[in-house]
């Protein structure tokens, strides 16, 4: 009998958490018995993921925020590193996080173990000069963008353009009464979902910008109703005390919801990362911020070298969301844009065309693609001698 094949795995946010559960559902359909383990969060472990840290020790954001954290960081890829040299899994697979996992992937390939990374890191973007660690790092790429792919193939990288799970799952033309019946909430009146980030830093740099938003755009259309999906129940925790300074307000605060809550929503205060593209896959307005420590900014703003953050922006064949970061993400200037949002018909209308071909061009059976290309490599140091 052949032995059982192993899975090491190591996701970092509630996106790779996403990408994640649906991979190793995926693994789990061809390989009943294969043992899935490293780092993930609740929909992996969901799936049978054996997480041997918690998840939000690695979801750090910012330059400055992580060096505060490193020392613990560093520990953590070490145990790791050790743990799988040991084990010698028949593939590793990062998801996402380059700066943890690549260093990772660099020293489990030298130990002759197959790598994977999964979301190829965003060199086109900044840190161009990474290519060569990620060619000494990656026996293969996988991207969720079809201009990725051509990127990392033109570099020599090895590489699958797989698209993205959430294209999978989401219907074309998301039902917003049946989303408010599901959540309970009134289907005449208007919603706004606010999402201000999965991770503890952004909800504490964020939460309350965006409540007080909410506040701006209930005095301006009272018959508002807003709806927050949070990405764990830490994150709810974090929010309810913030909730409390705003009684005035109609919210509903849940965990596990992001879907129904963007379909059921009339407009969406997102803040910037994979949430996004969830958002324009449900085909509704948008209005993308973000904030982060001041150094960590000014430096990353030096590195970029793309004008716009937001996935729609960077896929939709014109940028067609308003992105307020930093300083220019206020009160006034979001409630402003969401006024806009939601009560411009001509640009919601525009909005539906360009997010529809997005949605169709990730539509491709991201994780079947993404097992595909993670077996490809299973066996590849077999023979080698280290």
């Amino acid at each position: 009998m052949s032995k059982s094949l192993s899975f090491a795995l190591v996701a970092g946010e509630a996106s790779g958490d996403l990408l994640g559960a649906a991979l190793i559902k995926e693994i789990k359909r061809h390989h009943p018995g294969a043992r899935c383990y490293g780092i993930g969060g609740p929909m992996m472990i969901a799936e049978g993921f054996e997480s041997l840290f918690p998840m939000e020790r690695l979801s750090v954001m910012g330059l400055v925020e992580v060096l505060g954290r490193l020392k613990e960081l560093l520990g953590i890829r070490k145990q790791l590193r050790e743990t799988f040299i040991t084990d010698k899994p028949d593939v590793f697979i990062g998801i996402d996080a380059p700066d943890f996992n690549l260093p990772l992937e660099r020293m489990l390939k030298s130990a002759q173990i197959p790598t994977v990374h999964y979301v190829s890191p965003q060199v086109w973007a900044w840190r161009e000069g990474r290519l060569k660690k990620i060619r000494r790092s990656v026996d293969h790429m996988l991207a969720l963008l079809p201009f990725e792919a051509e990127y990392y193939q033109g570099h020599g990288v090895p590489v699958t353009f797989v698209g993205h799970p959430l294209a999978d799952q989401v219907t074309m033309s998301p039902d917003a009464l049946v989303a408010r019946k599901a959540l309970g909430i009134a289907v005449d009146k208007p919603v706004v979902a606010l999402l201000p980030g999965s991770r503890k830093a952004e909800v504490a740099r964020l939460g309350a910008l965006f409540l007080e938003t909410a506040r701006r755009l209930k005095e301006q259309k009272p018959d508002l109703q807003f709806v927050i999906p949070c990405a764990s129940d830490k994150r709810k925790q974090q929010l309810l005390p913030m909730l409390e300074q705003y009684p005035d307000i109609e919210v509903t605060v849940a965990v596990g919801e992001a879907s129904n809550m963007m379909a059921a929503a009339d407009a969406i205060l997102i803040a910037s990362g994979t949430a996004t593209l969830e958002a324009a896959l449900h085909k509704r307005p948008m209005v993308i911020s973000y904030k982060m420590a001041s150094l960590s900014f000014a430096i990353l703003s030096r590195l970029v070298k793309v004008e716009h953050v937001g996935l729609p922006n960077l896929l939709a064949s014109d940028p067609c969301v308003p992105e307020l970061l930093q300083d220019d993400a206020t009160p006034e200037t979001l409630s402003d844009a969401m006024m806009t949002a939601l009560s411009d018909d001509s640009w919601r209308e525009h909005l539906i065309e360009e997010f529809t071909g997005i949605h169709q061009t990730l539509k491709r059976d991201a994780s079947a693609l993404a097992y595909e290309a993670v077996m490809s490599v299973v066996g590849k140091y077999d023979n080698a001698t280290v």
